[in-house]
């Protein structure tokens, strides 16, 4: 981010996990070793809010913050990015973006660091939000979307738990069957990509399963061979997997 330019960045997460990981703690610590002023915002649950976003906006304009980085998944990715069009069109209310009333003009960079394989939005120019007011969830695609840069390193997914992990696999292969299944004809190349990443995700998600029990004894590439290698590989997967399907 240095090397970017930028001064300021609202660093945003969701809950304890960021904490608990120790992530959040050393992402700071980077951004004060480099010099980068910082704001935190956390908060962000599941299916996303456009009323914290709304608050992310707000915190923005008034500390003239000029980079977003999302640490979490698909949830904190689309709660910057909804951000960020917010923070570019400060003009508009950012929900008429996802009711298609206008469309985001420019908006700040994202940085993602992923935690949880799952929606692709990492690679995505896509962003879904809810609206507790009216009870709507909408999405939408913006060329504003695209994350600057995305690390997804699979040791950052390791303290995600079984659940979470059959979450994240569910997610990718519904993403990846909503293009197996479209309307469009003579796709053959596109079908057995998906038809690859389906296979890949299922094995991949089944075995993270299987030795989780393991991994909760600690970070299993240390001492561990035959677990660490094979979970790491498998994250891994699953990270690969997370971005196309998404995408």
């Amino acid at each position: 981010m240095k090397e970017y330019g930028f001064k300021k960045v609202l660093v945003h997460f969701g809950g304890a996990s960021a904490k608990k990981s120790g992530l959040l703690d050393a992402v700071c610590g980077s951004l004060e070793a480099e010099g980068i002023e910082y704001l935190t915002l956390g908060g962000v649950q599941p299916n996303p809010t456009v009323a914290l976003a709304k608050k992310g906006i707000e915190l923005c304009l008034k500390e003239h913050v000029d980079f977003i980085l999302a640490i979490g998944g698909g949830s904190v990715l689309d709660s910057s990015k909804c951000i960020a069009d917010g923070v570019g069109s400060p003009e508009e209310d950012v929900w008429d973006f996802f009711l298609q009333k206008s469309a985001p003009k420019k908006a700040l960079p994202v940085g993602a660091i992923l935690t949880l394989s799952a929606s692709g939005s990492e690679m995505s120019a896509s962003c879904v939000m809810s609206n507790e007011e009216t009870g709507l969830k909408r999405g939408f695609n913006s060329v504003t979307h695209r994350p600057l840069f995305s690390i997804c390193n699979p040791e950052l997914t390791y303290s995600v738990n079984k659940f979470q992990t059959g979450c994240g696999t569910v997610d990718i292969m519904m993403h990846t069957l909503e293009r197996y299944f479209s309307k469009t004809k003579d796709t053959v190349l596109t079908d057995r990509i998906a038809e690859a990443l389906l296979k890949s995700t299922i094995e991949a998600g089944a075995v993270l399963i299987r030795i989780r029990k393991i991994m909760r004894r600690g970070p299993p590439y240390v001492g561990r061979k035959p677990f660490s290698q094979r979970a790491y590989k498998r994250r891994a997967e699953l990270c690969d997997a997370g971005a196309p399907a998404g995408a």
